[in-house]
């Protein structure tokens, strides 16, 4: 099917142009969302009629979005989530799950705007690409964490395994202390007979 294009469409083409795509494609996704119109004469010809309105609209929101990606580019926001001492999340994070808490942190975006990079299974640091115009993107940062606390660690540079090191050597450290400890009372248990059988000894004297 032809269609001309009333906004630019990545790897497609920009506002205007009259491209080829799938049926499928246009009925599903170009069409519904107002992004493009079926290359008939007279839809060509009312293109053309309100071509400067749509590129004068075209720069204003491009404008709007610029603005908003000045203040998103960069952002890291944080998402709890249970995972395996290993690192691997029960489940996964979603677009939907970086849109919930974007909002949280007053950003409005919609979940139809945010792509992912990879696919989020693990905890860690996350990078998620948000469209806000057909010409206009940012990038967030998804922190996926057990709690704030290790967020915070794995904000500062920490991966998922050092920080499972980390704890591991403070649990061997806590468990070295406690057998120094009992050490010490067995010492002390030894000591308390003598004491005893000395202090008999004076009484037998």
């Amino acid at each position: 099917m032809q269609v001309i294009l009333l906004e630019r469409v990545a790897k497609l083409g920009q506002m205007g142009e009259v491209v080829s795509v799938k049926d499928g494609y246009a009925r599903n996704f170009l069409l519904p969302q107002g992004k493009a119109l079926r290359a008939s004469d007279a839809n060509v010809k009312s293109f053309e009629a309100r071509k400067a309105q749509l590129e004068a609209n075209n720069l204003e929101t491009k404008k709007e979005a610029e603005a908003m990606a000045a203040k998103l580019d960069g952002q890291k926001f944080i998402v709890i989530r249970s995972a395996s001492d290993g690192g691997s999340l029960y489940g996964s994070v979603t677009p939907r799950d970086a849109a919930d808490v974007a909002k949280t942190d007053g950003f409005t975006i919609d979940r139809k705007q945010i792509s992912l990079i990879a696919p989020i299974k693990e905890l860690g640091l996350h990078d998620m690409r948000v469209r806000l115009h057909p010409e206009v993107e940012a990038t967030i940062t998804i922190n996926v964490a057990r709690s704030v606390d290790e967020a915070q660690l794995q904000a500062a540079g920490k991966s998922i395994q050092e920080l499972a090191a980390e704890a591991e050597a403070e649990a061997e450290f806590e468990i070295s202390e406690l057998f120094d400890e009992l050490g010490a009372a067995g010492m002390d248990d030894d000591y308390a007979p003598r004491g005893d059988a000395a202090t008999a000894s004076d009484d037998d004297a």
